[in-house]
């Protein structure tokens, strides 16, 4: 088994962060280095949490192996051991043998910060940009990166021109590396703790009122009224956007030079108005730039970047309009369904998509009902306590994490009871529920947080490149102090255990945080402290209030301005229910209509394909006939014989199309 459970996690981690990337992002549509930098981005950060246990239990494992092996003569060097064991040291079914984890380690990490500082910020601003060709949006993806580069160049180069003048400093290279490690973990860390305050408290809350039927249907009726304000508001900006395409189309000829940019603005608009706004190819006036004028490449390119946008963000609010509405029947279904006497579970309206057969023959009904109506509030409710008590842990250890003697930290309590007896399956799971949790409170803020529309992430492939860029940037930054928070509350990291033991080998790649005192006794160990604070604030809503004040809608049960949304959207969500109903009530009249005469029609059809034949039999034995002396009566037959299907099948009266005797012309002839 050696090495196989690294492989495993690696194989396992791939498909999660492929499956999470095709919710948000669309593979058909978007570009493919988009999708492959951000599944790559998103994939090294969930590769750390899923293989840092490992690490830890093999860590524990060599940590036994030196204090068994050791002699009091060779324990005064580099290392002091533990109390030596009396049973032997076991192997841990995931042990990774010595040089991988370091190598593994350095590679992930790396690529990690190359990632998040050069490649994904200059992919953001190439995929933002409007230009025509390649060469100009990496031009334009050049420019609007220079400061943000030059920014860090000057940073570093002062800190450089400080080192070489001052005497006292005799830095080298390893030291300066751990100095940048250092300064990108510090603004992680900076960050994270914002996220893990709002997560910790917010990811109970939410389970907790995901239990109440009334709580979750009135959330959903004040976003189906924020939502139609966005809908409609995205509508009329598309179809401001459309009409300055529509100007820029008509003025520019076909053999105007920038005439292709046009063709490829037109390109990205919708079908609808790619018909409306074709160009005219009748059209063959000569363009005089004397007489008229015309955009510029740069103004075209300004309007190619807000068509991509406008379309984008007009395509997101359609299909998240659908989503609610799909939510709000099926929260007011269940909110029916509760007083159901027979106890099955029944909607108001077909699912439109077709469901899986194996999940349609055992959640049935009945089924349903029971897990809908009874069994899910009180599910949520006892995950919502289960959520609140690791948060409350985790609150407790990161302001006592410090301590060494005595150890406070609840999670470097059950680590090292575990350690003492080498139960490695113990120390995996404790380590990757501790990990995982911390994991879903950072990143569940990261997916939940919407910066007006500059970056948001949608779900049913509705996120554009530049969130999903964004996101896999935040990713980078946010998960290599979150694991060094991790192993200090765990005191595994021998920065704050202050132990001369071997470290694991995620911290021996990022040095020795003793060149920076102030951030590895200051920084790292009290402003996690704050994260009380935080949780405090976001409890009482502190941010949710000051957003409200400011003028952004915010869903607070004693506001008078969400009470008027709630019913706003209830209205909303009614007349979309109606305009539903009447949609199924026609279908279901098609329907029975067809089946009641579906039969009769085919017969009628029959007897008048048997009719046309014999007439054409007929016609052949009569064809050496004078025509001139049975032009009338053939003509009387035909008009018997249409007379006689007329009366079988009924007519689409049309004033246009109706004449007294449809035939006269001909039997005039």
């Amino acid at each position: 088994m050696s090495g196989a459970a690294l492989g495993l996690e690696i194989v396992f981690v791939f498909f999660l962060a492929l499956f999470l990337l095709h919710r948000y992002g669309d593979f058909k549509k978007q570009h493919r280095l988009v999708i492959i930098a951000t599944l790559l981005a998103w994939y090294l950060c969930f590769l750390i949490v899923f293989i840092l246990p490992l690490d830890v239990s093999t860590t524990i494992y060599n940590r036994c192996k030196l204090a068994v092996n050791s002699s009091p003569a060779e324990s005064n060097g580099s290392y002091v051991t533990l109390a030596p064991s009396k049973q032997k040291c076991f192997k841990p079914w995931s042990y990774i043998p010595d040089g991988i984890m370091p190598i593994f380690w350095r590679v992930v990490y790396w690529t990690s910060q190359f990632l998040t500082w050069i490649l994904l910020p200059f992919m953001q601003s190439y995929a933002r940009s409007g230009g025509f060709s390649i060469t100009g949006k990496i031009k334009t993806a050049l420019i609007e990166n220079a400061i943000y580069y030059g920014t860090y160049l000057l940073i570093f180069g002062a800190f450089l021109i400080y080192v070489a003048v001052n005497p006292d400093f005799n830095l080298q290279w390893n030291q300066l590396q751990t100095i940048g490690i250092a300064a990108a973990n510090t603004w992680g860390l900076f960050l994270l703790v914002l996220l893990l305050g709002y997560g910790l408290v917010e990811i109970p809350r939410s389970h907790w009122n995901g239990a109440k039927r009334g709580y979750l249907l009135m959330k959903t009726y004040f976003k189906a009224a924020k939502l139609m304000t966005e809908k409609a508001d995205a509508e009329e900006n598309l179809e401001d956007i459309m009409e300055e395409v529509r100007k820029v189309s008509e003025s520019i000829k076909y053999n105007h030079p920038l005439r292709k940019c046009v063709d490829t603005i037109l390109k990205k608009c919708p079908t609808e108005y790619q018909e409306r706004m074709g160009r005219n190819m009748d059209d063959y006036e000569d363009f005089d730039e004397r007489q008229n004028s015309y955009p510029s490449e740069k103004s075209l390119a300004k309007l190619h970047k807000q068509v991509i946008y406008s379309v984008q963000r007009h395509r997101r609010t359609q299909v998240q309009w659908q989503i609610l509405l799909e939510q709000a029947f099926y929260l007011e279904d269940v909110a029916k369904n509760e007083s159901s006497a027979t106890r099955q579970f029944v909607h108001t309206f077909h699912s439109q998509e077709p469901e899986n057969k194996i999940i349609q023959y055992f959640y049935t009904p009945t089924v349903e009902w029971y897990w809908e109506c009874l069994l899910r509030p009180w599910f949520y409710r006892v995950l919502s306590v289960v959520l609140a008590t690791f948060s409350v842990i985790v609150v407790w250890s990161e302001c006592t994490f410090f301590s060494t003697n005595p150890v406070l930290s609840l999670f470097a309590v059950f680590i090292q009871l575990a350690e003492k007896t080498y139960n490695y399956i113990y120390i995996e799971m404790a380590c990757f529920l501790t990990i995982f949790f911390l994991s879903i409170c950072v990143y569940s803020t990261v997916f939940r947080i919407r910066v007006f529309n500059y970056y948001y992430l949608a779900s049913h492939h509705q996120t554009d490149a530049y969130s999903l860029l964004f996101s896999g940037m935040l990713f980078c930054r946010l998960t290599p102090p979150l694991c060094l928070n991790f192993l200090g509350l765990t005191h595994m990291d021998v920065t704050i255990s202050h132990a001369k033991t071997q470290p694991t080998a995620y911290t021996s790649i990022m040095g020795s945080m003793r060149v920076l005192s102030f951030i590895a006794d200051g920084f790292y160990i009290y402003y996690p402290m704050l994260v009380v604070i935080l949780c405090i604030a976001t409890y009482f809503s502190l941010g949710t209030r000051c957003l409200n004040l400011l003028g952004f809608q915010q869903f607070m049960g004693d506001s008078e301005m969400t009470s008027d949304l709630i019913d706003e959207g209830k209205e909303l969500i009614r007349r979309e229910k109606r305009k539903r109903q009447r949609q199924e009530e026609g279908e279901n009249r098609r329907r029975e209509w067809k089946e009641r005469y579906g039969n009769r029609d085919d017969s009628t059809r029959s007897r008048a394909v048997h009719a046309d034949q014999k007439e054409s039999s007929f016609s052949e034995t009569n064809a050496n006939r004078p025509l001139s002396k049975y032009t009338r009566s053939n003509g009387r037959t035909e008009r018997d014989r249409i007379e006689l299907l007329q009366d079988a099948e009924p007519l689409d009266f049309n004033a246009d199309s109706v004449n007294d005797d449809p035939l006269e012309s001909d039997s005039g002839r």
